[in-house]
């Protein structure tokens, strides 16, 4: 029996006008998910556009300016639910200057949907975006095969598109690949079985989601605990308290548990954990808790609270996957602010080991120049030590990003290998 308060995450990606608003305008349209009211605007919307039935698309391109362009240029956020599971999805452009978007929305799924045009195949931005879901560890990919109704639901068609796909993933982190064909526009294999491919005898779209095995990506080993700040009540009843607030990343705990302080190195005990209700006596990511230690102890923003058995990295040399999201090219050996957990330090790029060729996965070991939508490994110096994970191990201590000082922009996001 499944949870019926269990939340999937998913993000769509794919080629531009592979469907993807499309897709998931049929899955709140033909799931019944739907206010009368936001139906009846789509409606109005659809009608001045000079549609004949409902502009699926609609449901994500929320905003005037994204419809008046036709296109969808941000994540677009929807939330449905069916009688078996709750559902975030998250609509990434498919422009290839917006595959910074993707990453975005592709950070905390549980699942990607890829849709790819069954006339097209596979073609490059269908590549990037299967790229970053597998270096993003997304766990499950569903690959739709979009537009089955304009190649006469050919099963040949459909194998083709799985043969190109499967030659390009088999180097993927991703062990869950499928694939369903189907037609977003007149709903086949989305929602309800399509009558016009019976020869795929799989199960659709959502049939898929509402039971999709949903692994937690919370590290319940490494026990991390960044501190956001310091609790000094001031007031008599609580004069003497000296809190440590932040939010669990990883791992247990629990009062008693003999702890270090990073980058310091200090030791202690946790003398309490406190929360806004009273005192637990066990906190676990991604509870947030204010921690008291038996010990009077330096502690500021930025440090990390760990087992003493059980150690995060102290480094100020870190290697990243990086993906460059910004307009502008990175400046050789140019300083920036990184952000990692609760930890801002100022850094540079030291050097970039390598770029992928999105293609081919090859790595461009000649090319050093980082622009938008580049993946690369790169080495980065800090200013001051970070507490890191890799990210395979610990997705929150594992992963950063990039802020440019003079615009406050953020640059780039990054993997820790």
């Amino acid at each position: 029996m499944l949870d019926n308060n269990q939340l999937l995450r998913f993000t769509t990606a794919g080629s531009v006008d592979d469907g993807k608003s499309t897709l998931i305008g049929r899955l709140l349209y033909d799931s019944k998910s739907i206010f009368e009211d936001q139906l009846e605007a789509i409606e109005n919307t659809s009608r001045k556009k000079g549609h004949e039935g409902v502009d699926l698309a609609l449901f994500t391109d929320g905003l005037r300016d994204e419809r008046e362009q036709g296109i969808t240029i941000d994540v677009a956020y929807r939330y449905f639910t069916t009688p078996k599971r709750k559902f975030i999805i998250a609509d990434t452009p498919g422009h290839i200057q917006y595959t910074r978007n993707m990453v975005t929305g592709a950070s905390t799924a549980n699942a990607a949907i890829i849709l790819v045009d069954a006339r097209h195949g596979v073609i490059e931005q269908t590549k990037r975006h299967a790229f970053i879901a597998s270096l993003l560890q997304i766990p499950h990919v569903i690959v739709c095969v979009n537009k089955m109704d304009l190649v006469d639901y050919s099963e040949e068609a459909y194998n083709n598109v799985i043969n190109q796909f499967e030659k390009f993933s088999s180097k993927f982190l991703v062990k869950d690949i499928r694939f369903i064909p189907i037609s977003a526009l007149d709903g086949d294999n989305v929602v309800n079985r399509s009558k016009n491919m019976d020869w795929y005898l799989g199960a659709p779209l959502l049939h898929t989601l509402e039971t999709l095995h949903i692994s937690s990506d919370i590290n319940k080993i490494d026990a991390r605990f960044p501190v956001q700040t310091v609790l000094r009540p001031q007031n008599d009843t609580h004069r003497d308290y000296r809190g440590y607030a932040g939010r669990v990343s990883s791992g247990v705990f629990r009062p008693g548990d003999e702890v270090t302080i990073l980058p310091s190195g200090f030791t202690s005990k946790i003398k309490s954990i406190d929360t806004f209700e009273g005192e637990i006596e066990e906190a676990y990511a991604p509870m947030s808790v204010s921690i008291t230690l038996t010990d009077d102890i330096d502690i500021s923003r930025g440090d990390m609270i760990v087992r003493s058995n059980n150690k995060a990295q102290v480094t100020q040399d870190i290697e990243v996957m990086l993906c460059w999201l910004h307009n502008n090219p990175a400046k050789p050996r140019a300083k920036y602010t990184i952000k990692h957990t609760s930890n801002e330090q100022k850094a540079m790029i030291k050097e970039v080991v390598y770029k992928y060729d999105i293609n081919t996965l090859e790595r461009k070991l000649d090319d050093k120049d980082l622009g938008m939508n580049d993946i690369s490994k790169v080495k980065i110096r800090t200013t001051k030590p970070l507490m890191t994970d890799s990210y395979r191990e610990n997705r929150i201590t594992g992963s950063l990003i990039l802020v440019d000082d003079a615009t406050n922009e953020t640059v780039a996001a990054g993997m820790i290998v």
